[in-house]
C-alpha cells in the first residue's frame, strides 16, 4: 500500500467514513482453471515422501504385533473363567483389546499401502483418493467400548 493511500485511509477513519480495502491478488478465474479434483500445475509433491510415509505406517504393524504378543502372554494362565466374575471380565476385556489391536494392525497395513500407492501413482483424482480413505474409515470403525459395562452381571 502506498503512503498516500495510507494517509487517505487514516483521514477517512478520522471522519468516520467506512474504510475500503484493496487486496493485491490475482484476478478471479474466468472459467479456464483447474477442474475440481484435478491436478494443479502449482502443486508440487515428492513421491518418495509418500512412499516413505506409507512404509512408516505399514511398519507400525510390527509394533502392534509385539503389543498383541505381550497381551497374549499376559493372558496365558487365566484358564477357566466360569464362576469367577473378575476372570470373566478380564477375558472380555482381553477379547475386545485383541480384536481392536488386530483391527489397528489391518488399518496400518491398508493405510500404509494406500499411501505407498499414492506415491507411485499421483495421477489419481482427489475424489478417488478420498473414496479410498473413506472406505478405510468404514471398514475399520472402532470397536464398541466394553470397559465398565456390567455385561448382565
Amino acid at each position: 500500500m502506498a503512503w498516500d493511500e495510507w494517509e487517505q485511509l487514516k483521514a477517512e477513519a478520522a471522519e468516520g467514513r467506512s474504510l475500503s480495502m484493496r487486496l493485491n491478488q490475482l484476478p478471479a478465474d474466468q472459467g479456464g482453471g483447474t477442474p475440481p479434483g484435478g491436478a494443479s500445475e502449482d502443486l508440487k509433491t515428492d513421491k518418495r515422501a509418500w512412499v516413505k510415509a506409507g512404509e512408516g505406517v505399514s511398519g507400525l504393524k510390527g509394533d502392534v504385533a509385539k503389543a498383541l504378543s505381550t497381551l497374549d502372554g499376559g493372558q496365558a494362565g487365566l484358564g477357566d473363567t466360569a464362576g469367577c466374575q473378575s476372570a470373566a471380565a478380564q477375558k472380555e476385556l482381553y477379547d475386545s483389546w485383541k480384536k481392536y489391536l488386530n483391527d489397528v494392525s489391518g488399518r496400518c497395513e491398508a493405510l500404509g499401502g494406500l499411501l505407498q500407492s499414492s506415491g507411485h501413482d499421483l495421477s489419481k483424482p482427489d475424489q478417488t483418493l478420498l473414496g479410498e480413505l473413506n472406505g478405510l474409515t468404514a471398514k475399520y470403525a472402532d470397536t464398541a467400548p466394553v470397559g465398565g459395562q456390567s455385561g448382565g452381571r
